[in-house]
């Protein structure tokens, strides 16, 4: 049995499909999403293939974060959006689609309401919260 076909991410990478890159780095490479929420909607992703954000180098999560932050600006001069969704999902139950990270960078505009998924909020107990918080605090990172 042979190995699996790399994701779609590790083929943009290595040039064997096309892409709208708007940034590239040694890195990284941003890409406009061919499925976009909206105008202007980029993914950051790194060249090396890391599933969720917790099996990357910190050092390249810092990485991606400073571009996350320039292309904000960028995104901010170029299109004038009434707002920016960045959003970044960990696993298939979390809402990942491709088992290879990435940022996404949406840009939001009055009118488009219809394209947000809107998470529900839900009621905990103070009690509840205190427990999350206990268990979260204070651990060694």
């Amino acid at each position: 049995m042979g190995s699996p076909e790399p994701c779609v991410f590790c083929r943009i990478v290595a040039k064997e499909l096309p892409a709208k890159v708007v940034y590239e780095d040694s890195k990284s490479i941003v890409i406009l999403n061919i499925h976009p929420i909206s105008k202007g909607h980029l993914l950051v992703i790194p060249k090396d293939h890391y599933k969720t954000i917790t099996d990357m180098p910190e050092s390249l999560y810092k990485h991606l974060a400073g571009i996350v932050w320039k292309l904000s600006l960028r995104i901010q001069k170029a299109l004038d959006p009434d707002g920016l969704n960045i959003v970044q999902n960990n696993n298939v139950q979390a809402g990942q689609v491709i088992p290879h990270f990435h940022i996404h960078m949406i840009p939001r505009y009055i009118g488009d309401e219809e394209n947000y998924k809107e998470w529900k909020e839900r009621k905990v107990s103070d009690g509840d919260l205190k427990k999350t918080e206990e268990l979260l605090k204070n651990r060694n990172l």
